[in-house]
């Protein structure tokens, strides 16, 4: 366990960036969840635009990597553009 008083802080600090961030992750992937699920194609269309955002916000934090978060945005594109056509 940490002895100085700055080292402390440290920890506290960290472990509440710990839980945010787990909890923004856990978000994004839950509204990912939804909008893969949803077969409406105006639906998708709006959710797509939130679920861009969440996942541009989490690249930004650092919680997943840039490239990574460019990936998962180009999927769900693909994935609600195939659903708006076959809709």
């Amino acid at each position: 366990m940490a002895n100085h008083k700055a080292t402390k802080k440290d920890v506290r600090q960290s472990e509440k960036r710990r839980e945010l961030n787990r909890y923004y992750g856990k978000t994004t992937r839950n509204a990912i969840r939804n909008l893969l699920a949803t077969t409406d194609k105006a639906a998708a269309g709006q959710d797509l635009a939130k679920v861009i955002s969440m996942i541009d916000k989490l690249a930004k934090r650092n919680i997943i990597h840039k490239n990574k978060a460019g990936n998962i945005k180009s999927g769900l594109v693909k994935r609600v553009n195939a659903v708006s056509a076959t809709a």
